[in-house]
């Protein structure tokens, strides 16, 4: 199905939709003094809820699908982790985040837990507490097909398109500052430039592309891997460290049940197909 060309049209009616929250508000507002002296798994239990935050236009990672619903593998594992958690998967309360407010959702108490598909950095845990890494990810480099971009090189004199706050942005800022880039809030604002005509190659982790150009005919990943290779995690705020040690726990515990297994069977692998292995994108525990 094309979630990708949906997500655009959905979000506007997922925002208005009971139980996701863009912005902030008595129900999920800065927590008092008191719930801040307690722990974070007890001001979690207490609120008997946990805001979470993920993506609406990522896919196949976090979108809002037809109904107005999150949906995607970083929601699955969410939805587990909220299950281990409280008791029911229900009780998860999905906040919408974009990539450049992912730190700031946590640090502002407007997300308990940030799982947007959140690569760990050196510069991000200076902010941020990241637990156990789910998820192994690259950057990647899209291209039409009838003119791939196959080196970095190629770019010199192109126009690449980026989302603002990922780790592609932060990489091409580093290491090619003279280029000519665009960059985007939202991740259908970047992939939409593309399709126009606007950039001639857009760079993104390489688990989204690899998705994005089987389901965009005329389109290749030209560049399967730049930079290093880098892990996905759950994040949570620097003084939540009762959280953080339950978490390094229950990722584990995902890992080793086939809970991380079957999210990516129903989310990941109907678009990767044979293509994409995957124990090339989950980590595994022994």
């Amino acid at each position: 199905m094309k979630i990708f060309k949906k997500t655009t049209a959905l979000l506007a009616a997922a925002l208005l939709a009971t139980g996701l929250t863009a912005c902030d508000n008595k129900d999920s507002g800065a927590a008092s003094a008191d719930n801040n002296a307690a722990s974070a798994i007890e001001r979690i239990k207490k609120a008997d809820k946990v805001r979470i935050g993920v993506f609406s236009d990522k896919p196949p990672f976090g979108y809002v699908d037809k109904d107005g619903k999150v949906q995607g593998f970083d929601v699955e594992i969410a939805k587990a982790v909220t299950k281990d958690l409280l008791g029911d998967e229900n009780k998860a309360e999905f906040v919408l985040v974009e990539a450049a407010n992912r730190a700031e959702y946590l640090l502002s108490n407007k997300v308990d837990i940030t799982m947007a598909n959140f690569t760990v950095t050196p510069e991000r845990k200076e902010v941020v507490n990241f637990a156990k890494p789910y998820m192994k990810v690259a950057l990647g480099v899209v291209s039409k097909q009838d003119a791939p971009i196959t080196d970095v090189a190629q770019l010199a004199d192109k126009t690449l398109l980026l989302n603002k706050g990922t780790t592609a942005d932060a990489y091409f800022t580093k290491n090619f500052p003279k280029n000519k880039s665009l960059k985007f809030e939202q991740n259908t604002e970047t992939f939409q430039a593309l399709l126009d005509g606007r950039g001639d190659a857009l760079s993104h982790d390489n688990t989204l592309l690899f998705a994005w150009a089987k389901e965009n005919p005329g389109y290749v990943v030209a560049i399967k891997n730049l930079g290093d290779l880098d892990y996905i995690a759950p994040a949570v705020k620097k003084e939540d460290t009762d959280l953080l040690q339950w978490l390094d726990g229950e990722i584990e515990k995902l890992a080793k049940d086939g809970t991380l297994n079957k999210a990516y069977q129903k989310t990941l692998q109907p678009i990767y197909g044979d293509e994409i292995k995957e124990a090339d994108v989950l980590v595994e525990y022994q």
